[in-house]
């Protein structure tokens, strides 16, 4: 275990101009389990887990799963649940793919006119698809550039987010871009490239740019004023390297629990509250923990995320 800065905090200040939220990955539902796996937990009990825990938003996870339109406003109305954002991967640089995914995102963006409230608005999560080539070798574009796109394919790319980006803003909602691995927006180096063709901010994931062998406290530096939401992951770092060099596919990252409770992993959390303060970063902030459902112990996804909450109480949020 790592050695974590302490941000500043104090009894009774903790800010209110950072909204916590939690979301459904860090109890096992998100697009590889949900339908597919039997052990999903079911979304009202993880809803009532969210807000027991003391959070106060959540990401909204495949589309369906929480609920859609007025069934999806009340649950979290209900638990005095905000909706944080809402997580979509397109195919950016594939034209032909685009007219498909942006019917995807019509639908998103619908969704989010049943819920939004104007004071802590859901922010679009958009996301590339990657390829199989990229799933096959999580991590990889870091150490081999040769494996991420060419010149051309970042000018599709860019014309591909460019219609995403202006179809959000177009019905009221600033998008976030999540670099993500197994995508071609994984590495530090794919990151910079993106914030150089677009105007788009960018959510910054704290375990996706570990593995991508950036630093999550440089980057809040480098690229705040660009980052518009956060997702705050702890990591094992022994267990990333580990897949990497191996060349395992990116399933195994969740399968073997490569993210884990804060606090407990590599990545100076403290380190990482203390500095969002510092460049006075307000918005949501989504503590993810992703794992596989696990029927061996169905309580322990709720347990972390109480344990995640308490950590974050302690650093005065």
């Amino acid at each position: 275990m790592s050695t974590q800065a302490q941000a500043p905090s104090a009894a009774g200040e903790a800010r209110t101009d950072v909204w916590l939220a939690n979301a459904p990955v860090s109890y096992g539902a998100f697009e590889i389990t949900v339908g597919l796996d039997p052990n999903v937990p079911d979304p009202v009990a993880l809803l009532d887990a969210v807000s027991g825990a003391g959070y106060t938003g959540i990401d909204l996870g495949p589309v369906g799963y929480l609920g859609t339109g007025e069934r999806l406003a009340a649950r979290l109305s209900e638990r005095g649940l905000g909706l944080a954002g809402g997580y979509l991967e397109l195919p950016f640089s594939d034209p032909g793919a685009m007219g498909g995914a942006m019917r995807e995102l019509d639908a998103l963006l619908e969704l989010f006119d049943a819920v939004s409230t104007p004071e802590r608005p859901p922010r679009p999560t958009l996301a590339d698809a990657g390829s199989p080539v990229r799933a096959a070798l999580p991590g990889r574009a870091a150490l081999d550039p040769s494996v991420g796109l060419d010149d051309a394919g970042w000018e599709r790319f860019a014309r591909g987010l460019a219609m995403a980006v202006a179809r959000c803003r177009a019905g009221g909602y600033e998008p976030t871009f999540h670099h993500h691995t197994a995508t071609y927006v994984e590495a530090q180096w794919e990151i910079e490239r993106l914030l150089d063709v677009s105007d788009v901010g960018i959510c910054l994931d704290t375990g996706h740019l570990l593995l991508g062998r950036g630093d999550p406290v440089q980057a809040l530096h480098d690229w705040g004023p660009r980052i518009n939401q956060v997702h705050l992951k702890d990591a094992r770092m022994d267990v990333l390297e580990q897949i990497v060099a191996e060349a395992a596919p990116v399933q195994e990252i969740w399968r073997r629990r490569a993210f884990c409770p804060l606090g407990e992993g590599d990545i100076p959390i403290g380190e990482v509250l203390a500095t969002l303060t510092d460049i006075g970063y307000a918005g949501w902030l989504v503590v993810e923990q992703d794992v596989l459902p696990d029927a061996g112990e169905p309580e322990r996804p709720a347990e972390e995320q109480r344990r995640n909450r308490e950590y974050l109480r302690r650093h005065g949020l």
